[in-house]
């Protein structure tokens, strides 16, 4: 029988995380004080993120980061994940390339947000706060840090995307079943959303806009810090776990990714399954290439402006140098709600600029078509922003049955679908839009 899954114990879980930074030729473009024009300091983002999180976002010089090991206690809950290797899928595709995913679907909230939510969370209460506060789209990163602010004993507070909120009320469940507070966002508890609200009444939200109404939250309540889930350096550092455990998964293949494919909104779950091979392509000379899959509805690497640019609308945060389509850009309303972000992070922007990875833009219908294909062949329904990582994988599998080369595939499966129903019936009785 041939082996379908790679797994591994409990004590390989890593002990540290990957600072790809200091391994950069050309380091990231500081982030700027908007007042000042000076780079960002700790004490200035310590204002509303953790103290550790903010040291570890400037931190440019130390390739390896401590795990806390209450931290890697909570990871063991379903970490390692496995590794598999998509037969199915390469028997539907009748392709000779060899196909594996990383299978980030079994976390507690079925994606790979807690990676992040767990040391964030961590941070915050080992500094004494009792509040933390985020935005969320899809829900995905919502549901793990209400989860991981239940594990440490802290309020949670999410401002959802509207359109997210209305679209998918189980995501919202979720987070409620934690015990966070859930709010639609724009809304009317805010100054930025008010604002935004006067400007365009029937604002569907973005996640710019709940960024900004989280992070006015969390500079107004005292012990409230603000938690981020994609985007920022630290989030990333957190998120290569996967990528960390993936090399050794593959070394018990005998395999070795040509290319490793992975969905994009901000660039957490692609930095996290990309950023520890690519540190054997900046310093070894490895030859694999690096595909990050965005919709075709919120092209900020295909079709975006390198810039200093707000992470959010309303201008609360620092200027982040990105690829962007505007802060003020408002996204269709495709049901890939983590995907419908503005920019993308400082150290993916400049690996991008560098040439060191790529970007393909796929169309919603596209992507639902090879999240239906994926789950007939391999029996997982993958979430929406998963399905793009899904279609690239696919046409990559499909450039090999042409060329008749069998190139190794990786691609990240950031989470499953069992909540995202609604949107697969939209698919399926023909009345989902093909936003391109």
């Amino acid at each position: 029988m041939k082996q379908k899954k790679y797994t591994l114990p409990e004590s390989e879980i890593p002990t540290q995380w990957y600072n790809i930074q200091a391994d950069m030729k050309v380091k990231p473009q500081p982030m700027l004080n908007p007042e000042t024009k000076k780079p960002v300091t700790v004490e200035e983002l310590s204002q509303i993120f953790s103290v550790e999180c903010s040291r570890q976002e400037l931190n440019t010089t130390d390739a390896w980061i401590d795990i806390p090991e209450v931290v890697r206690e909570y990871y063991s809950y379903y970490r390692p994940s496995p590794l598999v290797r998509a037969y199915g899928l390469e028997k539907a595709l009748d392709t000779p390339a060899h196909i594996y995913f990383k299978n980030e679907s079994v976390s507690p909230i079925g994606s790979h947000k807690l990676n992040s939510a767990l040391p964030q969370a961590y941070y915050c209460k080992k500094e004494g706060a009792t509040n933390v506060t985020t935005e969320t789209g899809a829900g995905q990163w919502g549901a793990a840090l209400s989860y991981a602010s239940r594990l440490f004993g802290l309020e949670c507070a999410v401002y959802q995307v509207k359109i997210s909120y209305q679209q998918k009320p189980y995501r919202r469940n979720i987070m409620q079943v934690f015990g966070a507070q859930v709010t639609p966002s724009p809304s009317m508890s805010t100054r930025a959303g008010k604002d935004i609200l006067t400007a365009f009444p029937n604002h569907q939200g973005s996640l710019g806009t709940a960024i900004s109404e989280a992070v006015e939250l969390a500079r107004m309540t005292p012990g409230c810090k603000y938690a981020l889930g994609s985007t920022m350096s630290h989030v990333s550092l957190h998120q290569t776990i996967i990528g960390l455990e993936a090399e050794k998964q593959m070394a018990l293949a005998d395999d070795y990714p040509d290319v490793v494919i992975a969905c994009f909104g901000g660039g957490s779950n692609f930095s996290g399954i990309a950023f520890p091979f690519m540190r054997h392509t900046m310093l070894e000379g490895r030859r694999t290439r690096y595909v990050a899959a965005e919709p075709s509805a919120c092209p900020k690497l295909t079709k975006g402006k390198f810039t200093y640019d707000f992470g959010d609308e309303a201008g609360y945060t620092p200027l982040i140098p990105m690829y962007s389509l505007g802060h003020d850009f408002k996204p269709a309303n495709i049901h890939a709600g983590g995907l419908r972000y503005h920019g993308a992070g400082a150290i993916v922007s400049q690996l991008m600029k560098d040439g060191i990875m790529e970007a393909a833009d796929v169309p919603q219908l596209e992507t639902f078509e090879a999240g239906l294909l994926f789950a007939k062949s391999e029996g997982i329904i993958p979430a929406p922003e998963s399905c793009h990582a899904i279609a690239v994988a696919i046409r990559e599998a499909n450039r090999c049955k042409e060329s008749g080369q069998a190139e190794t595939i990786l691609f990240n499966l950031s989470g499953h679908g069992l909540v995202d129903m609604a949107a697969y019936d939209q698919y399926l009785s023909g009345n989902l839009i093909n936003f391109e």
